[in-house]
């Protein structure tokens, strides 16, 4: 029997709960899933109660499979309510718990809000993507956006422009780069994978010119990889890199910072991008877009992100088990 994804609530009073339903309704019974949030937070009633993962896969094509998780309060679409946070928290929780068990092949979130849960529950965290590590056990991941056209990793990630250049060191960007090569070798299924790396400056720095950071810290560890085997290109101008003929040349860009990976993708892919969380022990997905507090119950939200996510997550727990 195949194993479904776990598809977290995200934020109640965001997005998730109509994208929940709008996926179900293209994918059907062809990728085994199940939501895990508040049924009284569906704001529909084409769905299925079941008492565990397994029962998933018995849920009629056009029924969304819900394991109830009970939150505190209602959930208003485009109203957060502070004392639904620790419930948000804890379905993620239990997705871990769940996945970890075996009982789900992958993780796929629907979109949280920080200061949501920061304000309701007090979330120490930046973001899903360090919460999931926490849980896991793991000191370091990395967070990729992939698409059919493109796949990118930032360095650095939610953090000041300013205070781009303190946090770039070359252990960071080492444990990036590895971080990425195992992923896509164990969770996208290539052998030798081709990294293209950003420079941090215009130019990559023009020899100095405009920035030594790819002199002093760049090269130096792409050189130090690339003695070890690593197929690694750069550092290369990041104007140059995102046309077409360029990206037929690297399964991934590595990125100094995350507008520098983030307005690539988005521009070219904005609906289908998905958020990948690479070394973590299980698959974890995520659509590529917020909660939309603005949209939320109106009936304009796209379903195609967290389509993609949840094929991605499927796709990702396949090629682990090889």
């Amino acid at each position: 029997m195949r194993l479904p994804v776990a598809l977290t609530c995200g934020d109640p009073s965001g997005v998730g709960p109509e994208l929940a339903f709008a996926a179900r309704a293209v994918l059907g019974a062809a990728l085994p899933l199940f939501w895990i949030g508040d049924p009284r937070h569906l704001g529909f009633d084409a769905f299925q109660e079941i008492a565990s993962p397994a029962e998933a896969v018995l849920v009629p094509a056009h029924l969304l499979p819900v394991l109830p998780h009970r939150f505190a309060g209602p959930a208003l679409p485009g109203q957060p309510a502070p004392e639904n946070a620790a419930g948000v928290i804890a379905v993620i929780e239990r997705a871990v718990a769940l996945v970890q068990r075996g009982e789900a092949s992958a993780i796929c979130t629907a979109p949280i809000h920080k200061k949501a849960l920061k304000d309701g529950a007090g979330f120490a965290f930046p973001g899903h993507t360090e919460f999931l590590a926490h849980l896991a056990g793991v000191d370091r991941v990395v967070m990729m956006l992939a698409s059919p056209l493109l796949r990118v990793v930032p360095v650095t990630i939610h953090i000041a422009i300013v205070d781009v250049p303190a946090a770039l060191t070359a252990e960071l960007l080492e444990d990036t780069i590895r971080i990425t090569d195992t992923g896509l070798r164990r969770d996208f299924g290539l052998a030798r994978p081709r990294l293209a790396v950003a420079g941090l400056n215009p130019h990559a720095g023009e020899g100095g010119a405009m920035g030594v950071e790819e002199i002093t810290l760049i090269t130096p560890v792409l050189e130090r990889l690339r003695a070890e085997g690593f197929d690694l290109r750069g550092p290369s101008s990041a104007d140059t890199m995102f046309h077409s003929r360029a990206r037929e040349a690297y399964d991934a860009a590595i990125c100094m910072y995350h507008d520098q990976a983030l307005i690539p993708i988005k521009t070219l892919d904005f609906d289908g991008g998905v958020n990948v969380t690479l070394g973590l022990p299980f698959v974890r997905t995520s659509p590529d877009h917020g909660t939309a507090y603005d949209i939320a119950g109106k009936g304009l939200a796209r379903p195609d992100s967290l389509i993609a996510a949840l094929k991605m997550a499927h796709q990702m727990a396949a090629a682990r088990l090889g």
